[in-house]
């Protein structure tokens, strides 16, 4: 299904509604949400929620789809635009690019994505088909390259889970454009002799199984963690040991009668920095710890561990700058990462419950057509019993009509005989289900296996149980 392909009745019912600014007093169903949200995918609206209040508005796209009948972007009423456009000019000259109807569309739909994602970081398409996509991506592009983009900040689409497209609005430059040049972050004053420590600096210090080196890039590192964790402690930001792992230690045992601790022997030297509740660990070790050179050999490098692939994690000492010249942009990255982090947090936690809501909504549909089917099954079964005892009431007249018939039959096989016939009337009056007023019946609580069949892929279990990465 495309962005333009027709709406069906109940979406265009709701467009119609919108437009018209009449407010249901009635809470919205499930049903009219997900036909909300399939307006909004399309374009058509914008939707922002409070709690239970919705607040859902026709975008320019939604009025020329009521004024025209069809989606501004439907390939098959371009050469209509194109030609109208080109009787209005006296069929001069073809309309410019920007004047086309496409062109027009995409700007709107530009616009309209960039005030969502001002209002709310990021948005979200519920499994797209890959011309709606296509479509998007065209639309972001157009918001690129005529400067529809807020100063200071880009956009970033990421599908997720192979299903849904996420469309955020993030800060600072695209990492694949120009770099900042690391020393143009706000500088980090590095001591030049060891007073004082910090706690965690400390235990590096006396720590001799860590930071392993030559004793003059030992001092060195220390000096840098000193200054990052003194300037993050004065931002509000908090210093923590990064323990060895067990499985970088040797297992201690006694020998002898004499104990031997653990003990590890390790090139680098971490620290966890805290920020916003997220925490990122610094490392600092020798960058060619194998170096013959002089030069080489004192190189020391400073990296944050695990990143997307658009984040910068390693700096290292170079011939333009030293790290002790570039340790703000080290402490910037890893503030950067904790405001990313909290949106994708909030973002995931948005998701989740709207997954809730969707799987909630599922259930309960799954389990009123699981009813529906308990319903037909006992009135299949009542129809059996009915048909059933409809034959055997027809058998049960033609045998007392045979009894009538034969008189002077012998009294012991006529009285036999009458007496199974009774026992017949007895069977049918128990097995017909119109002998008295059939009541509703009640429909059981479904297990979860026989729901499956109505979720749509949907598990019966919770909506965080997923059919797979590629569902």
């Amino acid at each position: 299904m495309h962005r333009w392909s027709p709406l069906n009745e109940r979406q265009l019912a709701l467009l119609g509604r919108l437009a018209s600014g009449e407010e249901s007093e009635e809470s919205w169903d499930p049903g009219e949400f997900r036909t909300a949200y399939a307006l909004r995918d399309r374009g058509l609206v914008t939707i922002k929620r409070s709690g239970r209040e919705v607040d859902a508005k026709v975008t320019a796209a939604g009025t020329f789809y009521i004024q025209h009948g069809h989606h501004p972007d439907d390939p098959s009423h371009a050469g209509e635009e194109k030609t109208a456009g080109a009787k209005a000019a006296g069929g001069t000259r073809s309309a410019s690019y920007a004047d086309r109807p496409v062109a027009l569309a995409r700007r709107t739909k530009a616009k309209e994505l960039i005030e969502r994602l001002v209002t709310d970081r990021r948005v979200t398409f519920t499994e797209p088909d890959d011309a709606t996509v296509t479509e998007w991506r065209r639309v972001i592009d157009y918001a690129k390259r005529h400067s529809l983009i807020p100063e200071g900040k880009r956009i970033e689409s990421l599908r997720m889970w192979n299903r849904d497209l996420q469309i955020s609005l993030v800060e600072g430059p695209h990492p694949n454009s120009l770099r900042q040049r690391p020393d143009e972050a706000p500088p980090i004053h590095v001591p030049t002799q060891l007073r004082s420590p910090h706690p965690v600096v400390a235990a590096l210090r006396d720590d001799e199984g860590r930071l392993v080196m030559p004793a003059p890039l030992r001092r060195r590192s220390l000096l840098l963690f000193q200054g990052l964790a003194a300037e993050a402690v004065r931002r509000g930001h908090k210093v923590k040991e990064h323990e060895v792992p067990s499985r970088h230690r040797s297992h201690a045992y006694t020998y002898n009668g004499r104990h031997y601790p653990s003990s590890y022997s390790r090139r680098e030297g971490e620290l966890d920095l805290v920020v916003d509740g997220f925490t990122y660990t610094v490392t600092i070790q020798q960058e060619f710890p194998q170096s013959t050179g002089p030069e080489r050999s004192k190189s020391l490098v400073i990296e944050l561990g695990y990143s997307q692939a658009s984040r910068q994690s390693r700096w290292a000492d170079r011939k333009r700058w030293v790290l002790e010249d570039i340790l703000g942009a080290v402490l910037r990255e890893i503030e950067t990462r904790a405001v990313e982090d909290a949106q994708r947090k909030a973002d995931e936690e948005r998701a989740k419950a709207d997954r809730e809501v969707r799987w909630r909504a599922a259930m309960e549909k799954a389990k009123g057509q699981a009813a529906q089917d308990q319903f037909a099954e006992v009135l299949r079964s009542q129809a059996r019993q009915w048909q059933e005892a409809t034959v055997l009431s027809a058998y049960a007249n033609a045998l007392e009509r045979r009894i009538e018939a034969d008189p002077e039959g012998d009294d012991a096989e006529v009285a036999s005989t009458r007496q199974w016939l009774a026992w017949i009337h007895q069977y049918i009056r128990h097995l017909d289900p119109l002998a008295q007023l059939p009541a509703m019946p009640t429909a059981r609580e479904p297990k979860p296996e026989e729901l499956k069949p109505y979720l749509n892929g949907w598990s019966p279990h919770g909506p965080e149980a997923h059919r797979g990465w590629g569902a």
